[in-house]
């Protein structure tokens, strides 16, 4: 993004803003040494032994010693945990309320003193020590967790830290926290759970601004995802297990997890990668649909360049035939920096540039920041302070920080009041004609030259009304005003779906809408990171995500090359989206010759084409929780080499997408998973498990389509078509479309539809109905003849 780009080219602040953020640094370095507890004497605690249990819904308590441990286990058979009576309430995570037990599931006695909550669906056993165990019914352990170890204050009540570490299977994978590099699988080593911001004291490579505590184990004994609801800062060490091999004992792969307070409360989900993430979704929430427009190529401009800039590259891409759906337009069309506001002088009539785009069907979108300017007369300002909305410092003033217009104050989105207020600001946006929200440098980030560039750890937050301060809001806070930003413009507009992106979230935040990657670097590394991010960040429940094309702005200008690869793997990502800033140069196709034009607008035209596909997988995530963009192994998580693989991805069920990520690179190897799969471009025909060499050159990268897929696509006059891929004979397949209505909260009909080899001819039926109802292109070698209106493959 921009914002994230112009703040990390700035190594040497200006003298008065550097002189801004040295004060505010001092102010909240001062501030915190008052405020928290430094050199307090702690004492180390284990749970000791157990001493007897209660029965309760869904499992029980059990009593140790100096702790307890509540199991809890849901009718859908997600597990809970927690020390020392923490309960799954309150939660930023959970959708709604904690979901209900399982009526059946019963808390026995076990061997050795301890004790077992037995369940259809998992069995949770606890030693005598306080050790956790999570089996499958048959009994096959998936994660051992080891007693939790806490250190708290002597006296007072400064708060405590804890430890817990963990054990899983020698073969296990780890993936998730949110997306981290340098891969999707997460290689050995510590991973920090907080959202850094960007700038000189900010995220470095192996930050992000969105992170969460969630974390996926996948193993040939069966798979896993924990989430530990805690919001405080927090580090995750890694560590993948060794297999004897029959020459040595296994060595179990380990996790070691640690916070700096907070309860010591976790879920556990099994199961298949499919039945994991619908479960996710029950617990966390639906991620939401974005308005079909939001499913095409959208540009970003910083919008300092104004109106003219923006119809000069508008028409660029009308003259070159490039589909365009969206005009983000960045901090740029502010005043003076100040959000909710429009530089007329850059942006004369801003409603009517919006209306003039629309009738292209060109939407705009707002950038919006949570610091807000605090200068007396400003009307943002003005009315937080009457709300009494922003963040304090335990004297009860206003906390100071530096954004990016200057001297800023931040409102306090973890309480109710404050989010309403926030919300209806957004009918100032909305009637200046902008159609979707990007939130930025929400974090929230504030210019530092000590320390991080966030606001003081002792700041003072509702947090729903139970009170604390920025240890355990940071990671929220971002969540919280992407829910004041999606519930106020569902007040707004209730007949509209919402579209809002922010940069920064955590365990939830697809139910507001989606994110885009912070990869801390360009080049063909950033390439690499963004793809693992997409998927990491999938896993953890937020579908709808993307890649800046280029790498982010303030990086190196890429080379055509880099520009061409990077854009045809974003063609096959849900947010499809170019952005260009002065620190990175422009990034539209024809900036980069003629020959990059050409093959970004064969990748343009396929993306149009494949939206109906996109809106499908849109309402299938929302259903189901299952991400567009997916790690190779999620049908056959098993399959070990599977599992290795981070050079290419599944788009839903039916393609595989293998993006060319090193330079000079015209042919590449593709594993494949099981089945019979087509080269959609080449012709080709493989069959998995196993390796295969295909074709990449400069013009595509390669994407294989799964034998018996149906996948609908956009015809030449814009109507639904269906794609089928013939299954090999005696085999059958299949596939979904989603018949939407609009833009609004209508529920979308799925409409199923089936595919059979019958002789040299492939029969396409669609449930419940006696035709097809679409055009049909049978494709594959050996299609033969499609039922009804099919081309020979």
């Amino acid at each position: 993004m921009d914002a994230r780009g112009l703040v990390r080219s700035v190594r040497v602040f200006g003298a008065a803003r550097g002189l801004g953020a040295a004060r505010s640094s001092w102010r909240g370095w001062r501030t915190d040494a008052r405020a928290l507890p430094r050199g307090v004497r702690e004492r180390a605690r284990v749970p000791g032994t157990a001493e007897g249990a209660e029965p309760r819904p869904g499992g029980g308590v059990v009593r140790f010693e100096r702790s307890s441990l509540r199991v809890r286990v849901t009718a859908g058979g997600v597990v809970f945990c927690g020390w020392d009576d923490a309960s799954p309430e309150p939660s930023y995570a959970l959708s709604g309320a904690c979901p209900q037990a399982d009526a059946r599931a019963a808390l026995e006695p076990d061997k050795d003193g301890g004790w077992r909550v037995v369940s259809e669906r998992v069995l949770v056993t606890v030693t005598r020590s306080g050790a956790v165990e999570v089996r499958t019914p048959g009994g096959v352990v998936l994660r051992r967790d080891l007693p939790p170890r806490w250190w708290e204050p002597v006296e007072g009540d400064a708060g405590s830290r804890w430890t817990q570490r963990s054990e899983v299977p020698a073969d296990a994978r780890f993936f998730g926290l949110g997306g981290r590099t340098p891969g999707p699988r997460l290689r050995n080593g510590t991973y920090r759970l907080w959202n850094a911001g960007p700038g000189p004291s900010g995220a470095g490579r192996g930050e992000r601004a969105l992170t969460m505590p969630v974390l996926w184990v996948v193993a040939d004994a069966g798979n896993h995802l924990v989430f530990h609801d805690n919001s405080w800062d927090g580090l995750v060490t890694l560590y993948e297990g060794l297999e004897g091999a029959g020459s040595g004992h296994d060595r179990p792969g380990r996790c070691e997890v640690r916070f700096s307070g907070g309860p010591p409360r976790y879920w556990v989900l099994t199961g298949a990668p499919s039945r994991i993430l619908s479960g996710w979704r029950a617990l966390t929430g639906a991620p939401a649909v974005p308005p079909r427009w939001a499913l095409g190529h959208q540009l970003g401009l910083s919008g300092a360049g104004g109106e003219r800039e923006v119809r000069r590259i508008v028409a660029g891409y009308a003259e070159r035939g490039l589909p365009l759906s969206a005009v983000h337009l960045g901090a740029g069309h502010h005043r003076r920096g100040r959000g909710f506001t429009v530089d007329s002088g850059r942006f004369p009539d801003l409603p009517g540039l919006a209306a003039s785009l629309r009738g292209r069907g060109i939407r705009l979108v707002s950038v919006v920041e949570p610091a807000v300017r605090a200068e007396p007369g400003d009307p943002v300002y003005d009315g937080g302070r009457d709300e009494d909305a922003f963040v304090r410092d335990p004297r009860g003033v206003p906390v100071r920080g530096v954004g990016r217009a200057g001297g800023a104050v931040f409102p306090d989105f973890t309480d109710p009041r404050v989010r309403k207020w926030w919300g209806g600001l957004y009918e100032e946006r909305l009637g200046r004609g902008f159609a979707g929200f990007c939130h930025e440098l929400d974090e929230p980030f504030s210019l530092s030259v000590l320390g991080e560039a966030t606001l003081p750890r002792s700041a003072r937050h509702a947090l729903e009304a139970r009170g604390g301060d920025h240890r355990e809001a940071h990671n929220v806070y971002a969540l919280a005003m992407a829910r004041a930003g999606f519930e106020g413009l569902r007040g707004l507009r209730p007949r509209e779906r919402p579209f809002l992106l922010s940069g920064s979230g955590w365990a939830g935040s697809q139910r507001y809408g989606g994110t885009w990657t912070d990869q801390g670097t360009g080049g063909w590394e950033g390439l690499r990171d963004a793809l693992a991010q997409v998927i990491g960040l999938g896993l953890c429940g937020v579908p709808y995500c993307g890649a800046d094309v280029g790498g982010p702005a303030g990086s190196p200008p890429p080379s055509p090359e880099l520009y061409l690869r990077w854009f045809q793997m974003a063609a096959y990502l849900p947010l499809f989206r170019v952005y260009g800033a002065p620190g990175g140069g422009r990034r539209e196709p024809w900036e980069f010759g003629s020959d990059v034009l050409e093959h970004a607008g064969a990748a343009l035209r396929e993306r149009e084409r494949l939206v109906p596909y996109f809106a499908t997988l849109a309402r299938l995530a929302h259903r189901s929780g299952a991400p567009y963009v997916r790690p190779l192994w999620w049908g056959a998580p098993r399959d070990r080499g599977l599992r290795e693989c981070e050079d290419a991805f599944l788009l839903g069920d039916a393609l595989l997408v293998a993006p060319v990520l090193e330079p000079g690179v015209t042919r590449r190897t593709v594993r494949l998973p099981r089945g019979r799969w087509y080269d959609t471009a080449g012709g080709g025909v493989y069959d998995g498990p196993g390796r295969v060499v295909v074709e990449a050159p400069l013009s595509r990268i390669p994407v294989l389509a799964r034998a018996g897929a149906v996948v609908p696509v956009a015809g030449a006059d814009g109507a639904v078509e269906l794609d089928v891929w013939a299954p090999p004979r005696g085999r059958t397949g299949g596939g979904v479309l989603a018949v939407e209505t609009g833009d609004g909260w209508e529920r979308a009909e799925l409409e199923r539809f089936s595919v059979r080899s019958h002789g040299r001819e492939v029969v396409v039926t669609r449930e419940g109905a006696e035709d097809v109802g679409y055009p049909v292109r049978v494709r594959g070698v050996g299609g033969g003849s499609g039922t009804p209106g099919g081309d020979r493959g």
